[in-house]
């Protein structure tokens, strides 16, 4: 097997008393085969210094060393994290790596401006923390990016709404209100104003407008997973449970999913005098197409397209 689906890092794992790990940092994942002759029990020394423990929040701080291979499930906490870094810092793309299993080796987690904390134990250090000025930011499986991966040109108005895991594609701007789940992201410039689930790629010069929504795998939402194409236009409040080609448009205030009847404005009429209708999964994918309602009727209907689809502000995200 190529040594290019392996991820290897070095990194600071969060263990509390019972040997729970709670999370692990991995500040400079890469690509390939942990290196020959690194022996973990002489860790660098910036890594080294930190590894402390932290009775505020009862738990051991402690070097790993560790390297996964991506086609394989996550066998454990810190190579859940491994995997998570590894999407975040670019170096494979989502729906590129195995992530079977992974909601199971993540444990629940108090988040704090400090660090992570077990929940069975915020209660009894709740009134240390406060009186350190500690503030719990969250209860969950996954962090916030921010708190560990720095993306390289990517605006993130908003660190608690892009989860760890996220794929931002330089120039990527992530508004107040914007959404980026793990293993979901941008291949490109884009402007996110709404939400992006997990699974779900966003191509190059895309726009997802406020409060837009794009159907993810997760909790039913099926088998087929979104993918929304370059300068294409997800307009304020619509959402797609269907694929989007390069250069289309959907309406604001509309949602479009599989099993959604669409009449084909545009094609010649049949026999009957009627137009067309398909599911909207029959036009999963293709590109040139803009959904519309009509305000008369309320049917959804697809209309081919013609030329180049949205152009986002240079300025903005430059």
């Amino acid at each position: 097997m190529s040594d290019d689906r392996w991820i290897w890092g070095i990194g600071l794992a969060t263990t509390t008393g019972d040997g729970t790990v709670l999370d692990t940092w991995f500040p400079s994942p890469a690509r390939g085969r942990l290196p020959l002759g690194y022996d973990p029990a002489m860790p660098p020394d910036d890594l080294e210094k930190l590894a402390v423990p932290d009775p505020r929040r009862a738990v051991e701080v402690d070097v790993v060393s560790l390297e996964i291979d991506l086609d394989q499930p996550p066998a454990s906490t810190s190579d859940a994290y491994l995997r998570l870094h590894a999407l975040s810092h670019r170096l494979v793309a989502p729906n590129d790596l195995n992530l079977e299993g992974i909601f199971g080796h993540l444990p629940n987690v108090a988040w704090t401006s400090a660090g992570p904390v077990h929940p069975d134990d915020l209660t009894r250090l709740r009134r240390y923390l406060q009186r350190d000025g500690v503030q719990v930011q969250g209860l969950d499986k996954f962090p916030r990016l921010l708190d560990y991966v720095t993306p390289p040109g990517v605006r993130i108005a908003d660190a608690s709404r892009v989860r760890l895991g996220a794929y931002l594609s330089p120039g990527t701007t992530v508004m107040h209100e914007g959404f980026v789940n793990f293993n979901a992201g941008t291949l490109g410039v884009s402007m996110v104003e709404g939400r992006i689930s997990q699974g779900v790629v966003v191509g190059d010069g895309s726009d997802i407008g406020g409060g837009a929504s794009i159907m993810g795998t997760l909790s039913g939402g099926g088998a087929h997973r979104v993918s929304i194409g370059a300068r294409t236009l997800l307009g304020a409040n619509a959402g797609v449970g269907i694929s989007l080609g390069d250069d289309c448009v959907v309406e604001a205030g509309l949602y479009v999913t599989g099993g959604s009847k669409v009449v084909l404005a545009d094609e010649a009429p049949l026999a009957d005098g009627a137009q067309p209708t398909v599911k909207a999964a029959a036009l999963s994918g293709r590109a040139g197409i803009l959904f519309r309602r009509n305000s008369l009727s309320g049917a959804i209907e697809a209309v081919r397209r013609a030329g180049v689809g949205v152009t986002l502000n240079e300025a903005l995200h430059a």
